[in-house]
């Protein structure tokens, strides 16, 4: 879970909100649809994830948290929504994959920080309030979504002591107010040692007042301890507030606080500190050290200034620190934008663009290289600053061909993430607006084709096909002819013509080989182990053992486990199937680790057939639903896939005549509820389970276990195959 109100990160401790929590559960109960609103900076967030984490054990499938902040535009809300669920794509209709998803799920889906995607939000949630009879919608929005059904809840500021005259100040008294509580926990860890007592009683009450009890504002005023005492820190915010206030008479006062509170603390904040914070504003998802280097500096920032602004800025609570990255609340965000002169947001706009254009291109997954992992897992930290740069580069026409580029250059990072539609959606604006034919173009049609035939969409696929082709052997380019020759090696596996597949694959095979090309020698021996294994088993095992060898003399450990998944199903269709299950097995363990939808959905299809094949039918059952789900998320299926339809049939058939219609249904099911980790775990240790899916009884009814710290085993709750 992230957190939202204010400067609270995960490991702050939740203040007060008692009476808003219990509320919470009580509409809940009532109402499907909850939204929680107020202004910014005063909790909604926070509150949301706390209800959260207390309501997580009263859904059977869970609690699930989409925070929206990161996303600049509407036209990804489904898919963003889409991933948090697990679902990495969702072919040509996102609403019918999420609808379908959800129809029988109940769970909670917590929307937070609606208020900029309002009117989509408002469409999604009532499409699928009207779909799925047992979900409910927790948001959180500046404003309400105005959906049929909907509860309000106005998150009010924390409670502050009254100020009315006589009143005293006693220290018991203020400090019941959770207001006093919060800026006494947030003080303490500015000044060590801090607590409330007489001779402080009085300023503390006085501040908390000013504030108006307003969360993000109480931490922003309690960090400055560190360099002012209570007294001039309360004497300076009236004193300061009197005057902001004052030029904003028609706002209301809540906004006049939370706006004179950011305002005092970006004038408290060195000029460079300042600069940095506007600069940073940029970013969605936070940065580290060598992006703020690599982007912020310059025009009044000395590169070698900016970690020490950085850690200014950590310790003035507007950036909090997380690992390696430095991430901003919301609201300081889009106050920080709202800093930028137009000229100099411009220079950072294209400085911006040019970065992520530089590292996409740059920690390209699709190289024989050792850093593959650290690749992978660095463009997905920087998904949501690499979506603002591509919506910046296509809102200015002389930077479109330079989203094409690095929307073409992640098309490896789609297939691995399964996003097979979002991958499509950038590449499909770009080529849009590249309508000549260049090189640019000419890989953003071939990118898209690849992705288009894992869809099933096979005639958009062959059409790019056909224009990159055309171009590649206008320009004389052998690699580029290649790649392509290779690319409609696929389509033909994908039409059933796989002999003709497998001609295509000998041919790009050779030219690559010819020219020493690594990479491209690697591709082939993949499409031909694995693609190729029905029609010439014998011939993909040499494939897969050739290209099992290639990757873990490069290091490159991506492309190992497909190396392992591709000759695994060599192995099977050979009938070896201890070697192909040893396979199999590391390359889902290494998949689920960091999250490789596609290879992790065909290693669970796989293994679904080995376990039929031992008799063992109902765990095939239980892995072909886990299998279903993440086939129905990556927006493809089995039976598109040459080497998967016929024995996914199969098993199925077997499995079903095995179980019986109905125990069938209830195992396929438990594994369909896995998720993707859970599934990859199962498939793996095929851990005891505390109900065995199509039988009653005996061994299979022991509780799941899990392997808990130092490799104890503890039992673990829940009905699924994996628990």
């Amino acid at each position: 879970m992230t957190s939202g109100a204010g400067v609270l990160t995960d490991k702050s401790t939740f203040v007060g909100r008692a009476r808003e929590l219990s509320t919470v559960r009580k509409l809940l109960g009532t109402s499907r649809l909850l939204t929680l609103t107020g202004a910014g900076g005063v909790g909604k967030t926070r509150l949301a994830l706390r209800a959260a984490e207390l309501l997580r054990d009263t859904y059977q499938d869970g609690v699930e948290v989409v925070e929206l902040a990161r996303l600049e535009t509407g036209d990804l809300l489904e898919s963003e929504v889409a991933m948090a669920l697990g679902l990495r794509d969702v072919r040509r209709d996102p609403m019918g994959m999420l609808v379908d998803h959800l129809s029988r799920k109940r769970m909670l889906l917590v929307l937070d920080n609606c208020e900029h995607l309002s009117a989509v939000c408002a469409r999604l949630v009532d499409r699928l309030l009207r779909s799925a009879p047992r979900l409910q919608v927790l948001a959180t929005s500046r404003q309400t979504l105005r959906v049929p059904g909907e509860q309000v809840l106005m998150v009010a500021p924390l409670s502050t002591p009254d100020s009315g005259p006589g009143r005293s100040h006693t220290v018991r008294e203020i400090g019941r107010h959770d207001s006093v509580r919060l800026f006494v926990e947030r003080a303490a860890g500015a000044v060590p040692g801090f607590r409330l007592n007489a001779r402080n009683v009085a300023p503390v009450a006085q501040l908390v007042q000013r504030l108006e009890g307003i969360p993000l504002a109480i931490e922003l005023a309690a960090v400055r301890l560190r360099s002012m005492p209570l007294e001039r820190l309360a004497r300076e915010l009236e004193e300061r507030f009197d005057v902001l206030v004052a030029k904003t008479p028609a706002a209301l006062p809540r906004h006049q606080t939370m706006r004179a509170t950011m305002e005092w603390s970006f004038r408290l904040c060195s000029a460079g500190e300042r600069r940095l914070w506007a600069r940073l504003g940029l970013f969605p998802s936070g940065a580290d050290l060598e992006t703020a280097e690599a982007v912020c500096s310059g025009d009044g920032i000395d590169r070698l200034d900016v970690l020490d602004h950085l850690t200014g800025l950590v310790d003035k609570s507007v950036l909090v620190r997380d690992g390696s990255r430095y991430r901003m609340p919301e609201a300081l965000r889009a106050y920080g934008c709202e800093q930028l002169p137009p000229p100099e947001e411009r220079r950072l706009r294209r400085r911006y663009v040019e970065h992520y254009r530089d590292l996409v291109t740059e920690q390209r997954i699709d190289r024989m290289v050792p850093e593959q992992v650290d690749r992978y897992l660095l463009l997905q930290r920087e998904l949501p600053n690499i979506r603002v740069a591509l919506e910046m580069c296509l809102s200015e026409p002389a930077l479109a061909p330079m989203e094409l580029e690095a929307a073409a250059a992640m098309w490896c990072f789609w297939l691995l993430a399964g996003s097979f539609a979002e991958g499509r959606y950038w590449l499909g604006r770009g080529l849009e607006r590249v309508p000549e034919a260049n090189r640019c173009r000419a890989m953003g049609l071939w990118a898209d084709s690849l992705l288009a035939l894992r869809q099933g969409q096979t005639a958009a696929a062959t059409r790019g096909l056909e224009e990159f082709l055309a171009f590649a052997r206008g320009e004389g380019d052998e690699c580029l002819v290649a790649h392509g020759i290779r690319s409609s090696g696929v389509a033909a596996f994908f039409t059933g013509d796989a002999r003709r597949g497998l001609a295509l694959i000998r041919k790009s095979l050779a030219i690559h080989e010819a020219r020493g090309d690594v990479d491209g020698i690697m591709f082939n021996l993949y499409v031909g182990a694995a693609y190729g294994s029905t029609e010439d088993p014998r011939q993909a095992s040499e494939f897969g053992e050739r290209l099992l060898t290639l990757c873990e003399s490069r290091r490159a450990l991506v492309f190992r486990a497909y190396a392992q998944l591709a000759l695994g199903v060599a192995h099977w269709n050979l009938g070896e199937r201890r070697r192909a299950e040893a396979l199999l097995t590391a390359a889902t363990e290494f998949t689920g680790g960091i999250n490789d939808r596609w290879c992790l959905t065909q290693c669970l299809e796989v293994l679904a057939w080995l376990a039929g094949a031992r008799g063992e039918h109902d765990r095939a059952a239980a892995l072909l639903g886990a299998a279903h789900t993440m086939w129905q998320a990556v927006g493809t299926s089995p039976e598109w896939m040459s080497y998967h339809a016929t024995w996914h049939e199969r098993c199925t058939e077997q499995a079903r005549a095995a179980l019986g219609r109905s125990a069938f249904a209830a195992a396929f099911r438990q594994g369909s509820r896995l998720g993707p980790q859970r599934a990859a775990a199962y498939a793996v240790s095929g851990v005891p389970r505390e109900r065995s899916p199509g039988r009653r009884g005996g061994r299979g009814s022991e509780p799941p276990v899990t392997t808990g710290a130092g490799g104890r085993r503890r039992p673990r709750s829940g009905t699924s195959p994996a628990g």
